[in-house]
């Protein structure tokens, strides 16, 4: 099945992990994300160091280890979870990112960019206090 939009899987586990670090005040491990969320647990492992790496997350290793908040979930916005992922989230001039275009307007009528933009407001308002 098609679809317009597709979030990746790495982007999903960063931001459903962070809500359930943030949830955790004690921390919480991989293998106990994994179990909730499905996500493989190696994967989560990878995408939540890139969250240590950026300083949103503190890691402890061992078997009383696991992932706390660096930062106060107040502060962490899902834009700024998704584009640790992701990189920058721009809204461009083509929805394609085509440099040369032989139309004189968008034949897609700028429907990408305009749901781009609306996903970007909705990411950027979103606090990880707000999934408290």
């Amino acid at each position: 099945m098609s679809k317009i939009f597709a979030l990746s899987e790495a982007a999903s586990i960063a931001i459903h992990s962070m809500v359930l670090i943030a949830r955790s005040p004690d921390g919480i491990n991989a293998a106990k994300v994994s179990e909730i969320t499905g996500f493989s647990k190696n994967h989560i492992a990878k995408v939540l160091q890139r969250l240590v790496k950026e300083d949103m997350l503190r890691s402890v290793r061992g078997p009383a280890g696991g992932f706390s908040m660096k930062q106060d979930p107040k502060n962490v916005t899902l834009l700024d979870i998704y584009q640790v992922i992701e990189g920058t989230l721009d809204i461009g001039d083509c929805p394609l990112s085509y440099d040369v275009c032989g139309f004189d307007r968008c034949l897609m009528g700028n429907v990408v960019n305009k749901l781009t933009a609306e996903f970007k407001k909705f990411l950027q308002d979103q606090t990880l206090q707000k999934y408290l």
